[in-house]
């Protein structure tokens, strides 16, 4: 497992040639990154600021993906998260998921990126032209991550 909380950018192509590498079990690499988009809850987003709890948040972050691992055959995972100010256009976040068939790769990145919006004390700050703004939790999220209760 690879987890990091970090200011610097990611390049995802080398997180999944580093999980690959050496390794011919693997069947399926599943990857999302997230981007700071240029519009939010109020109006336009001319940048980001994400903050967090050191420890805390990487303890979280282990702690969704020793469930993910418990969930599904996974071989092997990335988890990186930014903090700090970020702009429009700028990586956020990354997961990756490697496992021998694509259903378990599918389903545990849903699942890593669901709780990880929800359960990661993650704290963000929209900047707008007009001001700053807080984003609140959404419903949606809170639906998407309930699909996982069992």
């Amino acid at each position: 497992m690879h987890i990091k909380v970090q200011s610097e950018d990611f390049d995802s192509a080398e997180w999944q040639k580093q999980l690959c590498q050496g390794r011919v079990d693997i069947g399926a690499v599943v990857s999302f990154t997230g981007l700071v988009r240029d519009f939010g809850e109020a109006s336009a987003v001319t940048a980001m600021t994400l903050e967090h709890y050191p420890g805390m948040t990487e303890r979280a972050l282990e702690k969704i993906a020793a469930e993910a691992k418990q969930r599904w055959d996974i071989i092997d995972l990335v988890m990186i998260h930014r903090v700090g100010y970020l702009e429009a256009g700028d990586n956020i976040v990354l997961v990756m998921v490697a496992s021998s068939h694509r259903l378990d790769a599918f389903q545990a990145a849903m699942f890593l990126m669901d709780y990880l919006k929800t359960q990661a004390p993650f704290w963000k700050k929209e900047h707008l032209e007009n001001g700053d703004v807080w984003v609140s939790a959404k419903d949606s999220d809170e639906e998407a991550a309930a699909r996982w209760l069992e």
